[in-house]
This record gives C-alpha cells, sequence and structure tokens, in this order.
C-alpha cells in the first residue's frame, strides 16, 4: 500500500475516497483494529463493543465484513445494526449507551464510485482530526497488531422501530392534516424508514425511488443541487402536493420543495423551524454557521431565542451543541442537528415541525416562508485556488472596514450586505457566499470578490 494513501482519505471529520484504489478491505480491517486500540486507551478497558452501520452502496457490505473481521480480531466485539441512515446510527450510538464507538460506512452524498467512514466515540461524540482521526490513522500506518486468543463476537440488532418511536415522540401524528407530501429517497436508506415514520399518519406520502439500488440510478445523492430534483419537482407539481422532500445518500440531508415546486433554501428552513421551535422552548440557544443568511439570527432574536454563530462542519456543531446545550442548530448544506437527538442530525424532527405548522395555521408552505425570504443569497460558490492564506488575508485588507468576524475563515459583515470565504476542511476548494439587501447588490459583490481576488 502506498504511503500516502492515508493523507488522501484521512479528511477533517471523516474518512473516504474511492473504492478500492483508496478505500477498500485492507483499510477497513486495519480501521477495526484501530478503533478498538484507540477505544482501549481511551476507556482504559479491555472489553470493547462497537457499533457499526452501512448504507446500501455496492462495496458497503464488503467493507463492513474486513472492518468486523478487524474488530474481532482485536478481541473487540461488533454491534451491527445493518443498512440504516447516518442519523439512525447516530440514534443507536447514543440509545446503546453502552457502546464504546462507531463506525458508519458511507460516503453520504459523494458518488457511487466513493465510500468510507465517519467515526464515533459513545454518546455519540464525533472523531475528528481534534479527537482521535489522527491517533488512529498512526495505529493504521503502524500495522502492529497482534491476534488475540479470544475473538470478540457479532451481534445483529435491528433499530428501526425504536429509531422511529424516538423521531415521532414530540408529535400527535394523527392531528397532523392529510396533506400529500412527494418523498424522493434515491434509492437510498432513507427508503426504508419512510413507510415506517407515515403509516401512523393519514398523509399521502408519494414515494419517489423507494427501493434501495447501489447504482442510485435515478439522480445524484446529493439533494442540495436543484438539477438533481427535477423529477421531485415534476411529481410535487403533478400531484399538486403541499411539500416536495428530498434526502441524500446518508439521509442526514433533507430539503425541501414548496407546493409551487420551488427549491426552499435550507437558511429559510433554518430560520423557520428555529422560530416554531423558541414557541415552546422560549430563550433557549440555537446555533447557525458563518456562511449563513443573517435572516436567521434575526429571526432566532425576533422569536426570544440566543443565536450562536459557529463553525462549519457536522463534527465542530456537535461538540459545540453538547457543550452549550443547545437546542437546535443547521448548516447551509441542509444538516439540522436536534439536542432532543443526542445533537444529531434531526431531518424528521424539522418535517414535521412544518407539517404541525401547516396543520395549525391552514396556509400554503409558500405564504408561512414568504416573511423570510427578505435578502439574497449567492449560495455557496467553490473555486479551486493555489494560496488561500493570501487570499483571505487580501480581503480582510480589502473589506476592513465591515464587521470582520475570523472564527471559520472570513466573515465580514455590512449593514446591507456581507460574505464569508473560507477553506474546505473535506476538499481543496475556497467556498465563498454572499448576501444582499437586493439581488443587484448581491451580484456587484459576487462580481468583485471573484475578480478582484479570487479570480486573480
Amino acid at each position: 500500500m502506498k504511503k500516502d494513501i492515508f493523507e488522501n482519505i484521512f479528511k477533517q471529520y471523516d474518512i473516504r475516497g474511492k473504492y478500492p484504489e483508496e478505500i477498500n478491505q485492507e483499510i477497513a480491517y486495519l480501521l477495526g483494529w484501530a478503533l478498538v486500540n484507540f477505544a482501549q486507551k481511551q476507556k482504559k478497558v479491555r472489553k470493547i463493543d462497537i457499533l457499526v452501520g452501512r448504507d446500501n452502496r455496492k462495496s458497503s457490505l464488503t467493507l463492513f465484513k474486513s472492518l468486523a473481521d478487524g474488530i474481532l480480531d482485536s478481541g473487540g466485539s461488533v454491534i451491527s445494526i445493518g443498512i440504516c441512515t447516518s442519523p439512525m446510527f447516530y440514534f443507536a450510538s447514543g440509545h446503546y449507551r453502552g457502546d464504546d464507538g462507531g463506525v458508519m460506512i458511507t460516503a453520504s452524498h459523494l458518488s457511487k464510485e466513493y465510500n468510507g467512514f465517519k467515526l464515533v466515540r459513545e454518546l455519540p461524540v464525533p472523531i475528528d482530526v481534534r479527537s482521535g482521526l489522527k491517533e488512529i490513522k498512526k495505529t493504521m500506518r503502524e500495522k502492529s497488531f497482534k491476534i488475540q486468543a479470544r475473538r470478540g463476537r457479532l451481534v445483529k440488532k435491528n433499530i428501526l422501530s425504536e429509531y422511529v418511536k424516538a423521531v415521532v415522540a414530540d408529535f400527535n401524528l394523527k392531528g397532523i392534516s392529510p396533506f400529500k407530501v412527494v418523498v424522493d429517497t434515491g434509492n437510498a436508506p432513507a427508503g426504508i424508514v419512510i413507510p415506517e415514520i407515515f403509516k401512523k399518519t393519514r398523509i399521502k406520502i408519494f414515494h419517489l425511488f423507494p427501493k434501495l439500488n447501489g447504482d442510485f440510478p435515478n439522480r445524484s445523492l446529493d439533494c442540495t443541487k436543484e438539477k438533481n430534483l427535477k423529477k421531485l419537482r415534476e411529481e410535487t407539481l403533478k400531484r399538486k402536493a403541499d411539500l416536495g422532500v428530498a434526502f441524500d445518500g446518508d439521509g442526514d440531508r433533507i430539503v425541501f420543495l414548496d407546493e409551487k415546486g420551488r427549491f426552499v433554501s435550507p437558511a429559510i428552513i433554518m430560520a423557520f423551524v428555529s422560530s416554531l421551535l423558541l414557541k415552546t422552548n422560549p430563550n433557549e440557544k440555537i446555533l447557525y454557521t458563518v456562511n449563513q443568511s443573517r435572516i436567521i439570527p434575526e429571526t432566532i432574536k425576533r422569536a426570544g431565542g440566543k443565536a450562536v454563530i459557529w463553525k462549519v462542519g457536522h463534527s465542530n456543531i456537535k461538540r459545540k451543541m453538547q457543550k452549550d446545550n443547545i437546542l437546535f442548530g443547521g448548516e447551509a448544506s441542509a444538516h439540522f442537528y436536534y439536542r432532543g437527538q443526542y445533537f444529531a442530525e434531526s431531518p424528521f424532527l424539522v418535517l414535521f415541525t412544518i407539517l404541525q405548522e401547516l396543520t395549525r395555521t391552514k396556509k400554503s408552505f409558500s405564504e408561512l416562508i414568504k416573511p423570510l425570504q427578505k435578502y439574497f443569497s449567492s449560495g455557496e460558490l467553490n473555486f479551486k485556488v493555489k494560496n488561500k492564506k493570501k487570499i483571505l488575508a487580501d480581503l480582510e485588507n480589502r473589506f476592513r472596514k465591515g464587521k470582520i468576524l475570523k472564527m471559520d475563515g472570513l466573515r465580514v459583515d455590512f449593514p446591507n450586505w456581507w460574505f464569508n470565504v473560507r477553506s474546505s476542511h473535506t476538499e481543496p476548494l475556497l467556498r465563498l457566499a454572499i448576501g444582499a439587501d437586493t439581488k443587484k447588490l448581491m451580484n456587484q459583490k459576487k462580481k468583485e470578490i471573484i475578480s478582484s481576488v479570487i479570480g486573480n
């Protein structure tokens, strides 16, 4: 194995790469060994149980078998929950508090050629470069393992019914109006959850691409790009549905179309749901990230909450939310986090909170969110650049008259516009997001920043 393979596949928050040239059976086996070794050192005990879930990529079962062998050969035991979404995996990690760590085998929204591993400690606390990934990489490189005389055991658990029960516990399902909702799960694991979630409701579901298929023949696994939601839009309009909903490859992102088939920005969803949660949870803290619209903190404050701005990335967010006991959080990438579900991604909390409000108000989704659609956004723009640090320094100097925040890259706020530029932690890119009071101003500032600094 090439030495630099580890540098290629170990990212800020997880391990991922192309299968089989980067992510393969050897990597999976070594990871199993290293994770048990890491857990033993952290907990200072020999007996270790590792929870393992996986998505339905064609390579995931093969990787699971090798990963499990590594865990078992090291004397650890495997608690396998089979094919699941990442939110199901995080729920199981918190629900079975005796577990010593876990691995979700997935490459999330990336295409079928990729695979990878999301790692957690108990509760679930993400393992990233700050909390163990470096040590695990070092152990995998050394390969100084000895097969234990007593092999661990493999236990299978089915957690779907417990997960469904937990995520709908706060809602009166029969009280929600008989809406029509089109749901696109893209042949990915969210497809196994939808029938169980909605069977106790009066909601009429039109389920697109429900059958698991590791070739993912019907659309890209990235649900945040509008071009991938063509069929969802068609069906939402055809069925005269109240909502269109789509999930990504591992079910931890959720996006929405309104009843007119228009894509609703995750920032609008974040602001809207935050305002609703604060009605029953007054004075709570809500977290948003540096690359998101100012409609979010404005809405949170108006609803009586406390807006907390923070770094992008699920492990950064979960760590901060756990530390400060934050009720709810969200990202521009359509991840939404909730304290009541172990601070993990909670797409169904968002969906049912919206459906509940549609029931209460008897208004359409577009009517409810219209007051929040007051700003114009560029979305997140990506650039391959050579000197990220110089670009950030040049931008800071050029726009030094604004309110500067350097928490994650550079965010600068002016009275009628703002921007954030930050380095991607998962790809060799610089990411730019701009928001403004008018579309004209947003486009003007976008052109100015790209041409004068990033474009050079």
